[in-house]
């Protein structure tokens, strides 16, 4: 499907302004992955814990701890909840660059907020909340461009390279705190606010590309910028406007908005909405969407992240340095195994493919952590009581990188990509939008509740052993829901997607991709060639242009 897909697009699609227009917005994924690499690790800085009292004392017990630092790192997540929200509104109403211009802005007055704090909490508290209201708008405006302008065989290419980033941000933040730790004064703030800088330049560089690069065709058709539309996406295609493989988009484009404004349900906010949960089609694409949020988001991959030097102290690695080494190491192993998704695992082998296997990857690492941490349960005191139990736990430590691949390879890239692609144009951005703030929430609950989950049985919590194995049934639980329910989507034209969505619910994920295989859009039709296709163009056309025409 892939190399056929491949093998139609014309080579003047892969152009110098469509792979721009990728570097700009998939550089947003470093957003996330910078906040995530940077507080993971900031919360184990010493002149951090030191100004802002992160430590068991006379005031401050260990759930109290555990409280606090769960509300220093949870809190852009709860700002991304309202950036998810407010996305939809501005993708729609001012267009993917506008809204890119003023997350960027957002952004940045959060970090000015956060990095002047001077050991205030509530400022600590309320910049990453302004951080997050810019940060979690870019997981729906920057996959939503992403989708839309991309050739259809390599989108999850493209998508791909935003959740790459993610783990490039993430590997920076590891590395320039690292750094930080070994060469600034652990009485000296600016150990932890020097590595804050690069929040500045990744949004610097996203505004001021934001002005070199195209508008979404899809997005000016949707508002009636039909000229725009039909120049922006000559240019992306690098191909003249009335070319077969722009005209094919284009077609289908109008097609799909022409059957969308037909089954509308009104106008407003509650018109989309209702359309989203009350026909069938949809509702089970926020289905997906939402499902795949939740299994991803609990099965642990992300508390590994943001927590990974908790998590490699439980398993031996005591010291500062090289907690924080280890750590940057694991940004490293993340960073490389979402580029191989990215560009060898998601458009080749197939979404779900490439999903399941890193999906099974997580399970085995998390369930070899989990027997690890019941067997040897004294590691989590720092006492290794053997040798083999000191292999054991560097098989662990390695465990916990495999469960980094498996996710890069997996919920993280879906995560994204799904619901980029799912739904139709009219309802892409409320759609993505309420997908991403479901993310955020659960990001938010998980962010809080591993503390807490850490904590022993006698303090009310799980313990290290229970956490994992937590995650490795979430794990498996995923599996079986991608199985059953998650499509196949490689190869398939966004406006194709309708065909897909409207079997039956329980055939979509197992039957759906060989069952609407090269039809539901005019350019797939255009890969099979022959009469079939010229017939399709021919009443698409006839039927967009009658659709145009005043009515009387």
């Amino acid at each position: 499907m892939y190399k056929a897909a491949l093998a139609e697009t014309p080579k003047e699609a892969l152009n110098w302004r469509l792979f721009l227009g990728v570097f700009c917005f998939g550089l947003m994924g470093a957003a996330r992955g910078l906040d995530e690499g940077l507080i993971g690790t900031t919360v184990a800085q010493k002149s951090f814990i030191s100004e802002y009292g992160l430590k068991v004392g006379p005031g401050l017990d260990k759930d109290q701890l555990a409280n606090r630092v769960g509300n220093i790192t949870a809190m852009v997540q709860i700002g991304s909840v309202g950036g998810a929200l407010i996305a939809f509104i501005f993708c729609d109403r001012i267009g993917r660059l506008w809204a890119t211009r003023q997350l960027c802005i957002i952004w940045v007055i959060g970090v000015i907020i956060y990095i002047t704090s001077n050991g205030n909490y509530g400022q600590v508290l309320a910049g990453r909340f302004i951080m997050g209201l810019g940060i979690g708008q870019t997981t729906v405006v920057a996959p939503a461009y992403l989708a839309e302008a991309a050739p259809r065989a390599i989108r999850g290419l493209c998508i791909c390279i935003f959740s790459g980033n993610v783990y490039l941000g993430i590997m920076l933040g590891y590395f320039a705190n690292w750094g930080s730790s070994m060469h600034i004064s652990d009485n000296n703030s600016s150990q932890w606010i020097d590595p804050m800088c690069m929040h500045f330049i990744f949004a610097g560089m996203i505004f001021s590309l934001s002005f070199i690069t195209p508008e979404s065709p899809r997005w000016l058709v949707k508002v009636g910028r039909n000229e725009e539309a039909e120049n922006n996406m000559s240019k992306l295609r690098k191909l003249p406007a009335d070319h077969p493989y722009v005209r094919a988009e284009l077609i289908d484009i109008h097609d799909q908005l022409e059957r969308e404004q037909e089954a509308t349900m009104g106008l407003g906010f509650f018109g989309p909405l209702k359309e989203l949960f009350m026909i069938a089609r949809n509702r089970y694409a926020i289905m997906l969407g939402l499902g795949c949020q939740l299994l991803g988001q609990w099965s642990g991959a992300n508390s590994l992240t943001i927590y990974a030097p908790q998590f490699f102290s439980l398993l031996g690695k005591t010291g500062q340095s090289e907690k924080l080494l280890v750590t940057a190491v694991f940004g490293v192993v993340k960073f490389v195994s979402a580029l191989t998704c990215a560009f060898f695992l998601v458009d080749f082998v197939g979404r779900k493919r490439s999903l399941g296997t890193g999906i099974i990857i997580q399970f085995t690492a998390a369930l070899y952590i989990a027997i690890y941490l019941t067997a040897v349960p004294a590691i989590t005191s720092g006492h290794v009581p053997s040798t083999a139990a000191k292999h054991a736990g560097t098989g662990a430590i390695v465990m916990i990188y495999f469960s980094g691949v498996g996710w890069a390879l997996g919920w993280n890239s879906i995560q994204y990509l799904i619901g980029a692609e799912i739904f139709p144009l009219r309802l892409r951005s409320l759609g993505t939008s309420l997908i991403m703030c479901f993310h955020f929430v659960n990001q938010y609950g998980n962010s809080k509740a591993v503390p807490l989950m850490l904590l022993e049985p006698s303090e009310g919590g799980l313990g290290p052993k229970g956490t994992f194995w937590f995650f490795a049934a979430v794990t498996l639980l995923g599996l079986a829901f991608v199985w059953f329910f998650i499509p196949e989507t490689a190869g398939k034209s966004l406006e194709g997607m309708d065909e897909l969505f409207e079997l039956p619910w329980h055939i979509i994920g197992r039957k759906g991709a060989a069952l609407t295989a090269g039809s539901g859009s005019v350019s797939e039709q255009l890969n099979v060639g022959g009469e079939k296709a010229e017939i399709m163009m021919e009443e698409r056309v006839e039927r967009v242009e009658n659709a145009e025409k005043p009515r009387v």
